[in-house]
């Protein structure tokens, strides 16, 4: 370690931190989007309606068999051709991201569901709710208070996951490294440092997942 070099990562951290932005933006962007579009998902898996549920669960099914590197390139190069025009590289793959997490957060939605007491969707429907209002006011509820440590964690993942997006050459956390890395030639600095913060925001969010856990519990 005698010949570390902190200069160069203290250097180019404003360069670094622009690539930080776009992870942390692309992560709560595609979470927000997946647990809206999984929990659409999840309920149309319940709904009594077979033709619904077919569609949902061959869509998760699909999107969970498939690598996410696939789907970004799919958004990036495909798209385009489909559409006649270009979306970028940013929106692709936060389409792409949207679309294959709903899949992940549609199952971890669809447990929550089924973990409210049918009890309680009966109390609803007896005092002349119908189907949606019961879903909105009694289940999703606590659906969600139930799921909340575990759509946190998959939250980690995506974080993690948001690496790969230097496949379409957007310029996130991991990429601003690699770029610092192979334009000063120092790799072990910068790839180093880019597992530190990794660490730090994922272990950060571990531990808050475990106090939140407890505190539901209780």
């Amino acid at each position: 370690m005698g010949d570390f070099d902190f200069q160069v990562i203290e250097a180019s951290l404003p360069f670094l931190w622009q690539g930080l932005q776009v992870s942390l933006m692309l992560t709560g962007l595609a979470m927000v989007g997946g647990i809206i579009f999984g929990t659409l998902l999840a309920l149309m898996r319940l709904s009594k309606f077979r033709s619904l549920s077919l569609v949902a669960a061959t869509y998760v099914n699909l999107l969970r068999s498939i690598p996410l590197i696939l789907v970004i390139f799919w958004f990036y190069f495909l798209v385009p051709l489909a559409i006649g025009r270009p979306i970028g590289s940013f929106y692709s793959a936060l389409i792409a991201f949207v679309i294959f997490e709903a899949a992940y957060y549609s199952e971890i939605m669809r447990a929550g569901i089924q973990s409210v007491s049918k009890g309680q969707v009966s109390a609803g429907q007896a005092s002349g709710l119908n189907y949606w209002q019961i879903q909105w006011h009694i289940v999703l509820p606590q659906a969600f208070r139930n799921m909340i440590p575990i759509l946190i964690t998959q939250g980690i993942v995506l974080f993690q996951d948001t690496s790969l997006v230097f496949v379409v050459s957007l310029r996130d956390f991991m990429t601003a490294s690699s770029i610092v890395a192979k334009t000063e030639g120092r790799l072990v600095e910068m790839y180093l440092f880019a597992a530190c913060v990794y660490f730090v925001f994922c272990f950060a969010g571990s531990y808050f997942v475990r106090r939140l856990k407890n505190r539901i519990s209780v």
